[in-house]
């Protein structure tokens, strides 16, 4: 609730039906989170802090709409990993002992697919966890999107992603090294953690995390880029709590695609061979189970047989799934191609 405040306070809410309702859900859902936090911290703070923090979580970075949910699932697979569900990044601050009585609500409201792919969606599917470093740490780019405060791409600004040194930042550190070690004391494994804002990140959480390894996936920027405009609108359109909301346009995605990109090549430079790998989009639906075996053999993890096994009848389950297409003008396309060449050389895209 603390947090909640504290955001009002930075910013100011249209009175409309619309984001007074969604205000509303904040307020109550805040309320009942500093309940349980309150009683969470109160019976388990002691047990939560007795593990050290995992040192090894294992990031999926790269942009959005590059199919990192559909590694993100895949990783989930394997029984040494686990990925934090949708109610764990709902909830970060409780989920371990308000589960049960969230679950009855939760199951009944939670829509069954994600509105911009038809991604299947549960309160134990692996989830994005953008939203709970957001609702721990009180500092995400996330809050440019719900308070618009200009007519431009919330993303562009490079510094919205990591508190400047200090105070602030060492803070930030502290809260989502807590966070994980709270998703370590309830699952025992190898946190695998798939968030795209992360890869403006790489340096911090490789200090944070001094044995995390990183996986980089890519996909055809001429795909990337419509269905990345697409979430967005999506997105904003849902979670918005002004009458400011901003489509972005096709220029701002690639100028942001394009500093991601060059981030990405510069920090995984420093990250040592056998803590970082690359696969592409298209090869890893191509052929999935070769290209998460290259993956493991990158990054050093045992591929077992158990996981093949529990991949395959994944597999077998999304075979018909079907994914989004965009027609873009040959104008659009063309502008593509020109500002990210150099993407595009590299990974086989021209």
């Amino acid at each position: 609730m603390g947090n909640l405040i504290r955001l009002f306070h930075r910013n100011k809410i249209t009175f409309k039906p619309k984001y007074i309702g969604r205000t509303i859900f904040l307020i109550q859902s805040a309320i009942w989170s500093s309940i349980f936090a309150t009683a969470e911290k109160a019976l388990l703070k002691k047990k939560i802090e007795a593990p050290p923090v995992p040192e090894d979580p294992v990031f999926i970075i790269g942009h959005w709409r590059t199919g990192s949910t559909l590694l993100h699932q895949i990783m989930n697979l394997d029984t040494e990993n686990a990925a934090p569900t949708l109610f764990q990044v709902a909830v970060p601050d409780s989920f371990i002992i308000s589960y049960p009585f969230y679950k009855p609500v939760l199951n009944a409201t939670i829509n069954k697919h994600r509105p911009m792919d038809k991604v299947k969606l549960g309160m134990n599917e692996p989830q994005e966890d953008e939203y709970a470093i957001y609702r721990i740490t009180d500092f995400s780019p996330l809050e440019k999107l719900v308070f618009p405060k200009s007519l431009e791409y919330f993303l562009l600004n490079e510094d919205m992603f990591v508190p400047e040194e200090g105070r602030d930042l060492e803070e930030w550190e502290n809260k989502l090294k807590s966070f994980f070690q709270k998703l370590y004391f309830k699952t025992g494994r190898t946190i695998v953690s798939k968030n795209p804002f992360n890869s403006f990140r790489i340096p911090t959480l490789a200090k944070i995390f001094p044995s995390a390894r990183f996986i980089h996936i890519v996909r055809n920027p001429i795909d990337v880029v419509p269905s990345t405009i697409n979430m967005w609108n999506i997105v904003q359109r849902q979670n918005s709590l002004i009458n400011k909301e901003y489509k972005p346009t096709l220029r701002e995605i690639v100028a942001v695609y394009n500093k991601m990109a060059d981030r990405i090549d510069k920090d995984l430079c420093l990250i040592p061979t056998g803590k970082k790998a690359v696969v592409k989009y298209e090869d890893l639906i191509h052929d999935p189970i070769s290209e998460v075996k290259k993956i493991y053999i990158s990054l050093f993890k045992p591929f077992t047989v158990i996981f093949e096994e529990k991949l395959k009848n994944f597999l077998h389950e999304i075979k018909n799934y079907e994914k989004n297409s965009f027609v873009i003008s040959k104008e659009d396309k063309f502008y593509i191609i020109n500002m990210m060449g150099d993407y595009m050389e590299k990974y086989g895209y021209k």
